[in-house]
């Protein structure tokens, strides 16, 4: 297109601005049977809203998938599914048309090679307490030593609207990936429905869960939770005084949890008890030999 226009500036001039395709690239460094693989497309001057037609081939002109779309501000960003029989040491490109302004081109070449496969995800434990250090591993196949992945923790939602806890950026190495996470919850424990709060609605209590996915080249790995759920457990310390500031020694105490179970202990000589591996929410402490005495609530 021209670049200088000599006209004069007193009047006003119809200019025709040509349409072109400037580029088309993958996003990805290679294409895997059976696999999603990522494209760009650029243009400039084409309308909102334009048509464009994108077939994948490999070089000995196999057709390996397609897309129909529409271009939006002379960028399209996508994904085509690569066909489960396209040939492993093949090169896969693909041509874009935009049929409406008889514009067309071809992508750059990429090696088409075995799928990435990941397997046994799981946790050092099943269960965690603040402070905790999680050990989170995975087999990684069909990945070169030292590529970049990414592990992603969510906190699993009944919903199937997982929250998004963290990210950690690491590589896989020796065909596995194995990092060490320290466990904190952020919320404040009190927000977490109990038993009985949440059996007006019909359901149940559900402490606080969390899986991992693993993210390599673009590509998921465990969204159907293949890591097995790690569940946090909460602690509770109690110190526990008389009106007069003795303490309560030797004293039972019965401890109402938030998933609706309840659990006995003795506070010892110094009116203390730490209590491990509740669940975590609101709790009653009750003194079944004290008559009258005030339940103490904790959050």
């Amino acid at each position: 297109m021209e670049t200088s226009f000599n006209k004069s500036a007193d009047t006003s001039h119809q200019i025709t601005l040509q349409s072109s395709l400037v580029y088309a690239v993958w996003l990805s460094g290679t294409a895997q049977p059976g696999r999603e693989v990522y494209l760009e497309v650029g243009t400039s001057f084409v309308g909102l809203g334009a048509a464009i037609e994108i077939k994948v081939k490999s070089q000995d002109g196999k057709n390996l998938g397609s897309l129909n779309e529409k271009i939006y501000n002379n960028k399209f960003v996508g994904k085509v599914l690569i066909a489960g029989d396209a040939k492993i040491g093949d090169m896969a490109y693909f041509e874009v048309k935009l049929p409406a302004l008889s514009l067309q081109g071809e992508s750059n070449r990429i090696s088409i090679v075995p799928p990435i496969k990941v397997k046994n995800m799981s946790w050092s434990a099943s269960e965690a307490r603040c402070g905790d250090v999680l050990t989170l591993k995975a087999d990684i196949e069909n990945v070169d030593e030292e590529v970049p992945a990414k592990v992603i923790i969510f906190e699993a939602d009944q919903d199937g609207a997982h929250d998004r806890i963290c990210e950690i950026q690491t590589i896989v190495k020796n065909s596995k990936i194995t990092l060490d996470w320290e466990y904190e919850y952020h919320e404040d424990t009190d927000e977490i429905p109990t038993e009985e709060e949440l059996q007006r609605h019909g359901r149940g209590y559900n402490p606080p869960e969390y899986f991992f996915v693993i993210e390599i080249d673009k590509q998921e790995f465990g969204r159907e939770q293949d890591s097995g759920l790690l569940t946090f457990k909460d602690s509770l310390e109690i110190q526990a005084n008389q009106g007069d500031g003795a303490v309560m020694a030797n004293e039972d105490i019965i401890a109402y949890l938030a998933d609706g179970s309840e659990k006995r202990a003795t506070l010892d000589e110094y009116g203390y008890a730490k209590l491990e591996g509740i669940p975590p929410g609101k709790c009653r402490i009750e003194f079944p030999n004290r008559d009258g005495m005030r339940p103490m609530e904790f959050e």
